[in-house]
């Protein structure tokens, strides 16, 4: 089923393999975000593990995934099906949330068909259910802070992997990987950052290629985290 069809959301909830989401879409700010093209408020909100954050969650899983590269959803190329992923009111403004076309995209089984497209590797399941659990919230532009940020902590499986998957691996992972760089592997990702390339490209230093690419530069907290697992010597912890 092509990405673009217009099919009415009963008939895409029936079609899909995995009980799709449904939720109201909030047109008012709310619980740290709002839709219908809302920017989130300025007021601070702390990050609540029930909550599926668009900023912080969603959004560099749209990025990573679905606006690299030609023919992908990004008001940079001319092949994007009308569609722009690269920001929330682009996104809503496109219509694929509400009518569960990107629903339906993510969970094809037809490699023709599914987002991301081949030769990028797909979503996983957990990254799946996670835009699933956003939807059924809401499909709100939400945005949060950590309470507290954990430099006592840092481990790569539970601090550094979990941002790299979601913000890096949509472009360096699978059979052709940006750059040569497949940043599943733990001995890729380790050797630059005993280069000094990781380091360079997060923090968005001069003559480094900015990282996450056409994304904003990540927090300070998420920063901080990465610089002190780089000069431990970016264990596989």
């Amino acid at each position: 089923m092509p990405w673009w069809s217009p099919l009415a959301v009963i008939v895409i909830l029936a079609a899909c393999k995995h009980e799709p989401p449904v939720g109201p879409l909030v047109e008012e700010p709310g619980n740290g975000g709002g839709g219908g093209g809302v920017e989130p408020p300025d007021e601070v909100v702390v990050c609540d593990a029930n909550t599926v954050w668009f900023q912080q969650q969603i959004q560099p899983l749209l990025t990573s995934n679905c606006t690299m590269g030609d023919g992908c959803h990004s008001s940079a190329t001319d092949d994007n099906d009308g569609i722009d992923l690269t920001s929330y009111a682009a996104l809503m403004n496109s219509g694929v949330v509400q009518d569960g076309d990107l629903w339906e995209a993510i969970n094809d089984n037809d490699p023709d068909d599914r987002m991301p497209r081949p030769p990028q590797t797909p979503l996983t399941q957990e990254q799946i259910d996670l835009i699933g659990q956003w939807i059924q919230q809401g499909a709100q532009n939400n945005s949060c802070e950590p309470s507290a940020c954990d430099t006592l902590n840092v481990t790569y499986t539970g601090t550094i992997r979990p941002v790299v998957q979601a913000r890096c691996q949509g472009c360096h992972s699978g059979a052709t990987p940006q750059g040569g760089l497949d940043l599943s592997s733990w001995s890729v990702l380790n050797a630059v950052a005993a280069d000094g390339r990781l380091a360079g490209a997060i923090q968005h230093l001069p003559s480094f290629e900015p990282m996450p690419r056409n994304a904003p530069r990540m927090n300070d907290c998420r920063i901080s985290q990465f610089l002190i697992w780089i000069d431990a010597g970016a264990p596989n912890n």
